[in-house]
């Protein structure tokens, strides 16, 4: 059986994404031809990798792009001149 890419299964997604297990309020869904697009900027790669994990296990059928972005959460390293 095959998940028809509708407007339904975003919002599904979307749910997920901002209920308790998940709770990522950044993360954007955007329907591509034939795939879903997860978007958006997290604070690690495991979080954005848990978030993948959870959504393809609960999608199977789906097929999904994670182009979820890592946000440096630490302080800058060096000292940026302003001129």
């Amino acid at each position: 059986m095959s998940t028809q890419l509708d407007e339904y299964l975003e919002a599904e997604i979307q749910s997920l994404l901002t209920d308790g297990r998940v709770a990522e309020l950044g993360i954007t869904v955007n329907r591509r031809e034939h795939l879903l697009v997860l978007g958006g900027e997290v604070e690690s790669t495991h979080r954005r990798d848990e978030i993948c994990r959870q959504i393809n296990q609960r999608f199977p059928d789906v097929q999904i792009v994670c182009d979820i972005g890592i946000i440096r959460a630490s302080a800058p390293s060096e000292v940026e001149e302003i001129s």
